[in-house]
């Protein structure tokens, strides 16, 4: 239920509205990470490294800061 932003792979930059559903972990190798987008409800198919997530620390400010 973590609030996160995603890295986009087409242009590197990161896209807010989203929180982590599920933490996938195959043969001992590092987490994998499964996200659902809060807008829609939609769970995307990819899963992520942690290096293409990074804490979503602005909930709680306006659109502007």
């Amino acid at each position: 239920g973590s609030r996160v932003e995603v890295r986009s792979t087409y242009d590197n930059r990161y896209s807010r509205g989203f929180d982590v559903v599920d933490i996938v972990r195959d043969g001992g190798g590092a987490p994998r990470y499964r996200v659902r987008r809060r807008s829609d409800g939609s769970v995307l198919p990819k899963l992520f490294e942690e290096s293409d997530l990074r804490q979503d620390d602005r909930r709680n400010r306006m659109w502007w800061h």
